[in-house]
């Protein structure tokens, strides 16, 4: 299958996806582990200092490969959010605050972790995370695609983009600029992108779901062979979004151009 047409398998019954991939063995056991003893954690040394809760977390926020830096996430947690000095802000990534407003023991001590967020929120993204890691090691622009699905929404500025390598690739394909433009003044690659695209489009669920659909079908023109099925990425026009039948009328080129992205 093209990126478009498994993205679309995928996201249109994405509950039953979420299911499956919640049943896996692996995926049961960690998070039976979890919520058996993630209520024990009182500090941010107790969660840090536990490999299995520690890994499930991160894993969760997308930071599974952050798993060493323990000293740094331990500081983060003890620092909180109260203020946009303390860590959790100044290193500029949205998992981490996240993360750091989830777990905020500095403002809810012992009962941070009896939260709903803690308890059932991190169970769902860590089931999400896994069911896009999956399917990434099959195709990675799937993977981009549900991601940018599920975070597309929190963006407030371009800058929060940036601060993410997977949304920045998505947008970067989508709007046909070049990688290394990563390499120009983080400004000036604000700048970029803002006279490309409207961040509060993204607010807009058909609006995503068009953006999705373009980064799908430019992503495997210009990777051939990275996909099975070049032919099939098709744009909105030439698919019914909430059926799992496809239609073909035109070649893709042809129609990636004639791709209209209404506010982008």
């Amino acid at each position: 299958m093209s990126t478009l047409a498994t993205y679309l398998r995928i996201s249109n019954n994405l509950p039953k996806w979420q299911k499956l991939t919640a049943s896996e063995p692996d995926v049961k056991q960690a998070t039976k582990y979890y919520q058996e003893n993630i209520g024990k954690v009182k500090t941010p040394s107790d969660l840090v200092n536990n490999f299995r809760l520690f890994s499930y977390v991160l894993n969760a926020y997308g930071l599974g490969d952050q798993v060493y830096a323990k000293t740094l996430f331990r500081k983060v947690l003890e620092q909180g959010t109260d203020s946009n000095k303390n860590l959790a802000y100044t290193l500029n990534d949205p998992r981490i605050l996240a993360l750091a407003k989830t777990f905020n023991f500095k403002a809810n001590g012992a009962s941070t972790t009896s939260s709903t967020a803690v308890q059932t929120d991190v169970v769902n993204s860590y089931v999400e995370q896994t069911l896009e890691t999956n399917q990434g090691q099959s195709n990675p622009a799937v993977q981009l695609a549900l991601y940018f699905q599920r975070n597309a929404p929190n963006i407030k500025t371009t800058y929060n983009i940036l601060a993410d390598k997977n949304l920045l690739t998505v947008v970067q394909t989508a709007l046909g600029i070049s990688p290394l433009t990563s390499a120009m003044n983080v400004d000036r690659q604000a700048t970029l992108i803002s006279n490309k695209l409207k961040v509060k489009d993204f607010q807009d669920p058909k609006k995503l779901a068009t953006f999705i659909q373009k980064f799908s079908a430019l992503y495997d023109a210009s990777n051939a062979g990275a996909t099975t099925t070049q032919s099939t990425s098709v744009p909105t026009a030439f698919i019914n979004v909430s059926s799992n039948r496809t239609s073909f009328g035109v070649n893709l080129l042809s129609s990636i151009q004639s791709l209209k992205l209404g506010g982008f």
